[in-house]
């Protein structure tokens, strides 16, 4: 039997009352399962205690580590809701409420399954734990994967890289999503996959090798400098991320320069810049391979600087800098700064992930009490956008959704600093109406950059869009063509409609 002190272990901070919390529902799910076996003949349990440690691993609370454990109580033991409301109280029980609720999702392109992706999205909406849990509930399906019939490990890791995977990485969990993608890519890709790894095989000796020369030399370099409070650490790309590398640069691997990275971690966002400008009065940079993620952060919340630079012995090694605080959200997202009544309340200086703290406010035990509800607060816009497009999509909506908000994304800015998140490809059409639709309806033009630019232009990455409107200005059919996101057409499609 799994012994508890694996998940208890992974904690901080643990008090006897979520020890005591974490132990019941361990118990619980023990003695409720019993019997009760995967297909494989496996204590059913195991995959419980395997689901608690992927949400300790995030660092995650002793509620949801709970409703990890009774996950899939009600909806396979017969257990019923008011025997988990009176055991372990209201909370715990919306979150496995909410998790039962999700279903058995059946990857199948039916109404079916889009009505259960539905589900699954207006859970984000109402309270981000209840997708942790299904997410880390995935991973361990992932991890015993082979045990299922073959001719399902298909559909499911084809999911898995789809869908869960993309939402891990929009809410920043990049330790769950490079599980995820590694894992369904050996399903989805097996040639490909041991094709990969046998290249990074292959390459990873030699890169490593000129990291760690690098790394004496910066080493040195920083201690000249006055810089000792810090620690220096090696990332070796995912294999998926080094796959779709690979096909970007049509096999090319020594254009691929981040296979493995240095990484330096440091206490300030100061300390960042001042060693930043150590290693480039030292080394000289690539000048298109600097990226400051900390003053324009990704979507996602991701910030770290990104210099790739000339060792000066024939190497090229890429170097990430960034604070304690960073290299956290790097790896666990939005589970780093999720702040609950059920552990120590924590602090982000991260401006795009300030709306973590608002997904529950703090009286949540009111709140559960007068209307049993979980709280959706001040979410992304992103997930908001994707509940509304929910209700009005048909059986679409799955083709769209995941290429309206799932693939590869894009940061716009408006004159004012502020980000507008498009897919890629998005055109100026598609970043006025993700503005307001009224300024989608009226748009007549628009500057880029400066530059005024046809309104069918397609947008880049860190484009600045300033966008002109007249009053006797109308979207035509013709614009359709120009879109790229689902959205747009149809605010264009309701208008065209209703001016005939």
């Amino acid at each position: 039997m799994p012994d508890i002190k694996e998940i208890t272990s992974l904690l901080q901070n643990l008090t006897d009352k979520d020890l005591a919390l974490i132990q019941k529902a361990y118990t619980f799910a023990q003695k409720t399962h019993e019997g009760h076996l995967r297909k494989n003949n496996e204590p059913y349990f195991n995959h419980l205690f395997a689901t608690a440690k992927n949400i300790a691993e995030l660092g995650m609370g002793s509620t949801t580590i709970a409703a990890g454990f009774l996950h899939d109580s009600i909806e396979d033991v017969n257990v019923t809701p008011e025997e988990i409301r009176k055991e372990f109280g209201d909370e715990v029980l919306f979150l496995v409420e909410g998790v039962t609720k999700l279903g058995k999702i059946k990857y199948q392109g039916t109404t079916r399954y889009n009505e259960s992706l539905r589900k699954l999205f207006v859970a984000m909406s109402q309270d981000i734990r209840v997708l942790i849990i299904k997410l880390c509930d995935r991973l361990h399906n992932m991890q015993t994967l082979d045990s299922v019939p073959n001719e399902k490990q298909l559909r499911i890791a084809k999911e898995t890289l789809e869908i869960y995977a993309p939402i891990a990485y929009r809410l920043g969990i990049k330790k769950l999503q490079r599980d995820l993608e590694d894992l369904a890519f050996a399903y989805i890709f097996p040639e490909d996959f041991e094709k990969t790894k046998k290249i990074l095989k292959a390459k990873k000796g030699e890169v490593e090798a000129n990291l760690e020369n690098f790394e004496k030399s910066l080493k040195k370099e920083l201690a000249k400098n006055g810089v000792t409070n810090f620690s220096m650490d090696h990332r070796v790309k995912s294999l998926y991320s080094l796959y779709k590398k690979l096909q970007k640069y049509k096999g090319d691997v020594e254009a691929i320069y981040d296979i493995s990275a240095l990484r330096i971690t440091l206490p300030e966002i100061a300390d960042c810049y001042r060693v930043l400008g150590i290693i480039h009065g030292a080394w000289r940079p690539l000048p298109e391979r600097i990226k400051d993620y900390i003053a324009s952060p990704k979507l996602n919340g991701y910030r770290s600087i990104h210099t790739t630079i000339f060792t000066g012995d024939g190497a090229i090694v890429e170097v990430q800098i960034r604070t304690e605080e960073m290299h956290k959200e790097a790896e666990f997202g939005i589970a780093s700064h999720i702040s609950y009544k059920e552990g120590a309340k924590k602090k982000t200086t991260n401006p795009n992930l300030l709306w973590i703290k608002k997904i529950l406010p703090e009286k949540r035990d009111k709140d559960l009490k007068s209307d049993g509800k979980g709280s959706s607060g001040d979410i992304p816009s992103w997930v908001k956008e994707l509940v509304e497009y929910q209700k009005e999509a048909g059986d679409e909506f799955l083709d769209h959704a995941k290429s309206d908000f799932f693939e590869e994304r894009i940061f716009v800015f408006t004159p004012k600093g502020d980000v507008i998140d498009l897919p890629k490809d998005s055109s100026i059409i598609d970043f006025a109406f993700a503005i307001h639709t009224d300024i989608g309806s009226h748009l007549s033009g628009a500057k880029v950059n400066g530059k005024f630019l046809s309104i069918t232009s397609t947008l880049q990455n860190g484009d600045r869009v300033e966008i002109e409107t007249k009053k006797n200005a109308k979207p035509s059919y013709k614009w359709l063509e120009f879109c790229k996101t689902t959205m747009a057409k149809r605010r264009i499609n309701n208008y065209l409609d209703n001016f005939k």
